[in-house]
């Protein structure tokens, strides 16, 4: 299998390596906007071939792309390849509002395609020890998910400067950008929420640095908290009468543990580096292609679709606005 990949960030080069650990799959294009950045990510990951025309890019000759662009260019993008023959595994979000998402379904499933967000959470085979070590918590009745990390361009906003992901215009923001890791254990553990109550706290830029949501189930309260402007150190924890389960990483689902009524613990899910976590993903991705799994495809897409929906939610609530709108 040949990929082509859009995208020259640092996301994309754990996703080649992520490739070339798990499934050794070929990659054969780079497509960037600037020839001298598409140059000197082909150098360093030594990728054959670079474009700077999307059309002169989807004539070459691979058979899947992975998406790594800004937001607001996944749907476009997406709905280009697969009009191009290309099968599409696209970074989170998949795109900005579930209608794109469908519309990208539709598209892929009539040309015999496969349409995938490259979601490390569902792909991990940390997923299923998760699930399992639910029944050990006996009757949930909370829980928290948290992604707060510090961003790396924050000092380049406080000096004045825009970057992409603090610019409405992309379709970026905390919830964007890491939110979305926390709808999705939500929707996978406990399905679609009864309410949602959600807030955020606006950058100078218009883009949300900072949120919270609260999404009500019958008989549990599971909250949601993102930052882009502080740093967790705590984690995410799953709470139930007989036990507690804590994550450290609920993005990259990893060094997880159990605590039971006594306060005992039990390392239940290890560590595991990024390009080894996304290399699922791709290994997963060519599954599907290969025909292979395709309930646990459809699975996936319907997960992305609930959540896109949420995400749309919470959106709502807490008055989050694109420049695109």
């Amino acid at each position: 299998m040949k990929y082509g990949i859009i995208g020259t960030g640092w996301i994309a080069e754990s996703f080649i390596e992520g490739v070339r650990r798990k499934t050794g799959s070929e990659i054969a294009a780079v497509y960037s906007r600037t020839e001298q950045k598409g140059n000197q990510f082909a150098e360093k990951n030594k990728i054959p071939s670079v474009f700077t025309g999307l059309d002169e890019f989807l004539a070459a000759d691979f058979d899947s792309v992975y998406i790594a662009s800004p937001n607001i260019l996944h749907y476009e993008q997406s709905v280009r390849c697969l009009k191009a023959g290309k099968n599409v595994i696209c970074e989170k979000p998949v795109t900005v509002t579930p209608a794109q998402y469908l519309d990208c379904r539709r598209l892929a499933d009539e040309k015999g395609l496969v349409y995938l967000e490259a979601i490390m959470y569902m792909h991990t085979p940390h997923r299923k020890i998760l699930r399992e070590a639910l029944n050990e918590i006996g009757t949930i009745t909370s829980a928290h998910f948290d992604f707060s990390q510090l961003s790396s361009k924050y000092p380049a906003f406080l000096r004045g400067e825009n970057p992409n992901i603090f610019n409405p215009s992309l379709a970026t923001g905390c919830l964007m950008d890491l939110g979305v890791y926390c709808v999705y254990p939500a929707v996978d553990l406990f399905g679609l929420p009864d309410n949602i109550t959600a807030d955020a706290v606006f950058l100078s830029t218009g883009a949300d640095g900072s949120g919270n949501a609260s999404l009500n189930y019958t008989g549990k309260i599971v909250t949601l908290t993102y930052s882009k402007t502080g740093q967790d150190y705590v984690g995410s924890s799953i709470f139930g009468d007989k036990g507690t389960i804590n994550i450290e990483s609920i993005s990259k689902l990893i060094n997880g543990r159990v605590f039971d009524s006594g306060g005992n613990l039990r390392i239940i899910i290890p560590d595991m580096e990024k390009p080894d976590i996304m290399g699922y993903e791709a290994l997963d991705f060519e599954k599907y292609i290969a025909g292979e799994n395709l309930d646990e495809y459809r699975e996936a897409g319907d997960t992305s679709l609930k959540v896109s929906q949420i995400m749309e939610t919470i959106r709502q609530k807490a008055n989050i606005r694109f420049t695109a709108d």
